[in-house]
């Protein structure tokens, strides 16, 4: 069973009744999708106050748009700036289309300053490194809130979790999957009553380079691509 709370392309949270062990290797297998990431930098001019190796670490870090390129396949971003009266801002956007975030700074240049450099990217994995995670992904058990007429009153609930509750004349719960917190954080809110359920609510938070449906797909076939592995070699 899964219900949909919340789905764009940044964010989906939905609530399911899997099991704890099956989330867990969803969770996991993030680090296994091939996401897309600058790889090598080389740098012809560098005029500006950051070392090489800074340069190109900013460059790695950089969300791109991802892309499934054949075994092999690398993706050339070219860079060439001179700094102008006044100094220039290096954005993101300089590299071409395929970055996911086109105002990021890369590094400022002072007047006739200059930055040349080539960088390559192909994909990688989350395993290897962090810059190839596409995002984040994490899940909780959900909760059961229940409110007497007694515990009506507290409008402060629905200034403290928004999400959660809201308040037009008496406490109603908007979305008790938004709750991450038990019953001791609202002690002392008399007549709210917070109480744990077996489902579990998973949240997956992109991060720009795929959609957040599409990382929790790539996570499900990355984990059937382990176990046709393994039973490759139990085989």
């Amino acid at each position: 069973m899964i219900k949909i709370i919340e789905k764009t392309p940044e964010k989906v949270v939905f609530e399911t009744d899997m099991d704890e062990s099956l989330a867990n290797a969803i969770r996991r297998s993030v680090n296994e999708i091939p996401v897309l990431a600058i790889q090598e930098v080389d740098i012809y001019k560098n005029d500006s106050a950051l070392y090489d190796e800074i340069i190109a670490h900013r460059l790695g870090l950089i969300p791109l748009k991802n892309q499934k390129l054949k075994k092999g396949q690398v993706i050339n971003f070219k860079l060439k700036v001179k700094g102008k009266e006044g100094g220039t801002e290096v954005l993101a956007k300089e590299l071409g289309e395929g970055v996911v975030y086109p105002e990021t700074l890369i590094l400022l240049l002072e007047k006739d300053q200059e930055i040349e450099l080539v960088a390559r990217a192909w994909p990688g994995k989350g395993r290897e490194h962090a810059k190839h995670i596409p995002g984040l992904v994490y899940y909780r058990h959900g909760c059961k809130i229940e409110i007497s007429p007694e515990g009506e009153k507290h409008a402060e609930l629905a200034e403290l979790y928004p999400k959660v509750f809201e308040f037009d004349g008496k406490l109603k719960v908007k979305n008790e999957a938004y709750y991450g917190l038990g019953q001791e954080e609202i002690e002392e809110f008399k007549g709210v009553k917070v109480s744990p359920k077996k489902e579990l609510v998973f949240f997956i938070e992109s991060w720009g380079q795929m959609d957040a449906e599409d990382i929790f797909l790539e996570s499900i076939e990355q984990i059937v691509n382990c176990l046709e592995e393994l039973d490759k070699i139990i085989k």
